[in-house]
């Protein structure tokens, strides 16, 4: 049994969802069936826990808790490649700031409240109670990791972990990149095609509640998006009724959920790619 097999075992007991890193702090390649995205992607688009690949895939979500999947012999290729092992800070409800220099971590002492502490190679990361949004960048070397990444273990660290500040969920706040237009004209089916909303109440309140259903979302921020946007396409995306107004309000309720644009973007063509638009 490896050393990082031992500590991920460790890890899952106390809940948190781990996988295997390779050198380079790089999660392992997806499988073969999953290369170059040729499974679409979807598989990625799950709340924390193996996909249907028998090995680590997706990155953060092969993330797992369960000892059968961490000791099988799907995952023993895996481990024997191991340089480190990485968590799920979401999955487990945490969030991770990730001060990658001393300037941040001077920033932090002064503005965010003081909580689990955790050494890395060139900073630290400050741990908390509650799960969030991810987003890279939010400040010079601050990285955000919670839903939908994962975070390297580097030790359990020093100090009594704290809620979630709002200082922090405010760092991810900030006005969505400008709303490039996705086409989404399709072709409708011979013999019919006329619009099936009897008013545009019908199309309004569907797009409200896809935007409530986004917002509302606490966890696998990524799948929501995905299935609103795949239910919001299939009940409207046939009849030209979908204009350019109504995605842009879906994507700015993703976007505020934490997810980017590309990822929007992604979601949106892997939604009209599965019906066939």
């Amino acid at each position: 049994m490896s050393s990082q097999l031992d500590i991920a075992l460790d890890l899952a007991t106390i809940g948190l969802p781990v996988l295997p890193l390779r050198a380079g702090k790089r999660p392992l390649r997806n499988c073969p069936a999953c290369a170059r995205s040729a499974c679409g992607d979807r598989p990625h688009m799950k709340a924390a826990g193996p996909c249907q690949c028998p090995a680590p895939c997706h990155g953060w979500a092969a993330g797992t808790t369960d000892p059968d999947v961490l000791t099988s012999a799907a995952w023993a290729g895996a481990w024997r490649q191991a340089h480190a092992v990485a968590y799920h800070p979401g999955g487990a409800g945490l969030t991770v700031v990730d001060l990658d220099n001393t300037d941040a971590v001077a920033w932090a002492r002064e503005s965010l409240p003081p909580t689990r502490t955790v050494a890395t190679t060139r900073g630290e990361h400050w741990i908390y109670r509650g799960a969030m949004g991810s987003a890279n960048g939010v400040r010079e070397a601050v990285d955000i990791k919670s839903t939908s990444v994962y975070a390297r273990w580097c030790g359990p660290g020093t100090g009594t972990m704290a809620p979630l500040p709002d200082a922090v969920r405010a760092l991810v706040v900030k006005a969505p990149r400008m709303f490039r237009p996705v086409p989404c004209a399709v072709t409708v089916p011979a013999g019919g095609g006329e619009c099936r909303h009897l008013s545009p109440t019908y199309l309004e309140r569907g797009i409200a509640m896809a935007e409530q259903r986004i917002t509302e979302a606490t966890s696998a921020v990524h799948a929501t998006t995905y299935r609103t946007f795949l239910a919001v396409l299939s009940a409207h995306g046939r009849c030209g009724c979908l204009t350019e107004a109504h995605i842009r309000r879906l994507f700015t309720a993703a976007q505020g959920k934490g997810e980017s644009l590309r990822h929007c973007e992604a979601a949106w063509a892997n939604a009209r790619t599965t019906l066939g638009m």
